[in-house]
């Protein structure tokens, strides 16, 4: 097959490819890797991208506008393989081929609407989100002031951009048919795992996920019933979405206090524990640091300290959504995280820490290459430390606590404050891409927007919202990944993959059981196992990189697999599955509706599309990284 004219990325001056002399694998690498090539050039315009996005999430694409000199290879006649792979990167352009900015207006509009939100409780206290609305979700007990807080965020930040995001699908999509390879987003996005059966897969994993969920589910909602009262909870079932201790109900770590299985076996309060050993976000970070310094991994370069921003400057807005940072130039990696002194800030410091273990080990690939192996194999390296970090063993370690849990009690509520975060994301993790795929489809139209996301939340999550909603609102807004336009499917896939990785390397290290009480600190076999793994990038299909880290291992394989999650809370489940028969209090939610009362019929704030769009990237989407 010729493919001509597809090369569109990058403007070289001279690119010289039809030299009769050289094979066609010299005249591809050439092309890639000389001087003034694609790589060197691809890098170069990358870190202007970069550096532009860090002052302020700006699509800068005028350095992108011109088109590449038109390039002519006979694909089938390339017999490298990893030039054939470059290649066929490069060809894969999405939505970059087509020169209209209008969608980079669209997704700023959307993002500044997100970012600038602000609900005031009464006049003269209003929160943004951060930190004010999630304070009151996070720490409240008071279901009327919940529901308040969590209806007021998304009447100023979803509602308002509701119409801008029915123009942002339709450019979306017209970007991508006129490229003739995919029928829509949703199928481009789904492109990126290199597997046809990629939907299918994940539907059958989290199909072997759910009863593990729906026990939890059981345990929680009647605890939550003790505290507010059954009256406030729909005879369907479901748990109103406000409860959870989060603005999106995406975990349920904050309200640990209201379900913990047994208050009087002794509670990890890690935040105390910091506080009193005097921490303070610098420390943070070093002890981050010294956990991956001590599996052989590499300390933060210079430029990391001198260029992160690890608190919120005074006397100016930023957003403040965590993120990790290749500003690819080679040295210079950052985050990006407004940190306060708390056990969750600490989690969340050791998963962008990881994002940046993994650029620093791919860092020799070639440009191409520098991405992680699949969207969720970032996700899933910046949580697997998280494992281990959270583990008593690993707390008493670093002394921020003094004894271990002693006897089952103790080992179930750790569990417990696991599946709190683990478990309760995967539904989450699940149905945002199923309901934007939709969309994209066709399938869900702008006059259903609303419905079909409570639908989805209703039926996987088994929650339904605490007041009335209609096509008036649309809640999807609410949530940061749809007006950034950052695909969330792979926060489901990472949480599946974390957990395969850490099987094996607990086997790798002889520490397979218990399986949650496994800590990999210090222990450099399984750190050069990861490694090995690190380093390949994109290089190849994502399960040879799979199976790099899990060969020799009972869990060697190349594809995804719920078995290691499921092993991991074991014994969690069937403590769950006998604490809701002892309470007589089996049945789950109604997974076929929502309940009655939840919408009324309303006309939307419906408009049709505008102007055509593109965003022209180079080829590689930069992702702000963190659920």
């Amino acid at each position: 097959m010729i493919l001509t004219g597809a090369l569109r990325l990058l403007s070289f001056t001279t690119v010289v490819v039809a030299v009769l002399s050289l094979t066609v694998d010299e005249e591809v690498r050439a092309f890639l890797e000389d001087s003034g090539g694609y790589n060197e050039r691809a890098t170069t315009l990358s870190n202007t991208y970069s550096a532009a996005s860090w002052a302020y999430y700006t699509n800068i694409t005028d350095h992108n506008q011109q088109k590449m000199a038109t390039a002519e290879f006979d694909l089938n006649a390339i017999t490298d393989a990893s030039l054939k792979r470059q290649i066929e990167k490069i060809l894969d352009v999405g939505i970059s081929g087509y020169e209209d900015t209008s969608i980079a207006d669209l997704e700023a509009e959307m993002t500044g609407i997100y970012s600038a939100a602000e609900w005031c409780k009464s006049q003269g206290e209003c929160h943004k989100l951060e930190p004010g609305l999630t304070e009151i979700i996070t720490n409240s007990r008071n279901y009327d002031e919940l529901a308040a807080a969590w209806k007021g965020w998304r009447d100023v930040s979803g509602k308002q951009m509701r119409a801008k995001y029915q123009e942002f699908v339709e450019l979306m999509n017209k970007a991508i048919k006129a490229g003739g390879r995919y029928s829509d987003m949703g199928e481009y996005y789904r492109s990126w795992y290199e597997d046809p059966q990629f939907e299918t897969d994940v539907r059958n994993l989290f199909d072997e996920l759910a009863p593990l969920y729906d026990q939890l589910h059981i345990y929680v909602r009647r605890k939550l019933k003790e505290h507010y009262g059954a009256n406030k909870f729909p005879t369907s079932g479901h748990i109103p979405a406000h409860l959870f201790g989060n603005m999106w109900a995406q975990d349920w770590n904050n309200i640990y206090d209201l379900v913990v299985p047994y208050p009087n076996a002794g509670q990890t309060n890690l935040t105390k524990a910091m506080i009193e050993k005097k921490y303070n976000v610098t420390h943070m970070y070093v002890v981050a640091e010294e956990f991956f310094e001590s599996v052989g991994l590499q300390p933060m370069p210079d430029t990391f300290w001198t260029h992160s921003m690890l608190e919120k400057p005074p006397g100016r807005d930023v957003v403040c959504h965590a993120s990790a940072w290749d500003m690819n130039n080679g040295t210079d990696f950052r985050i990006k995280q407004c940190t306060i002194v708390t056990g969750d800030q600490f989690n969340t410091v050791h998963h962008e820490m990881g994002h940046v273990q993994y650029y620093l080990e791919y860092i020799n690939q070639t440009y191409l290459y520098r991405s992680g192996a699949n969207p969720g194999f970032h996700e899933g390296v910046a949580d697997i430390a998280s494992l281990s970090f959270q583990t008593p063993e690993h707390l008493k370690e670093i002394g921020l606590i003094q004894e271990l849990p002693s006897g089952n009690e103790g080992d179930i509520n750790f569990l417990f404050q696991m599946a709190l975060d683990k478990v309760a994301f995967l539904p989450f993790g699940y149905l945002i891409d199923q309901w934007r795929w939709s969309v994209y489809r066709g399938q869900t139209t702008p006059a259903n927007y609303n419905t079909e996301w409570w639908k989805l939340r209703c039926q996987y999550q088994g929650i339904s919202p605490p007041v009335e909603r209609s096509e008036d609102d649309f809640d999807p807004g609410a949530k940061y990944h749809i007006p950034g336009n950052t695909p969330y499917i792979r926060y489901f896939v990472s949480f599946v993959l974390q957990f395969q990785w850490h099987q094996a390397l607990c086997e790798l290290i002889g520490k397979a059981e218990p399986l949650h009480r496994c800590d990999i600190y210090r222990n450099k076999t399984a750190g050069n196992r990861l490694k090995e793994m690190l380093q390949m990038g994109a290089s190849k299909q994502w399960g040879e990189a799979l199976f790099t880290l899990t060969s020799g291992t009972s869990g060697e394989t190349r594809k995804l697999s719920a078995a290691p999650l499921l092993s991991y809370f074991k014994p969690l489940q069937e403590w769950l599955t006998k604490q809701n028969v002892a309470a007589s209090d089996t049945q789950i939610w109604d997974k076929t509706t929502c309940p009655s009362g939840s919408f009324r019929t309303s006309g939307g704030n419906v408009v049709t599309g505008g102007n055509l769009l593109i965003v022209l990237l180079i080829n590689i989407i930069f992702i702000m990284n963190n659920v």
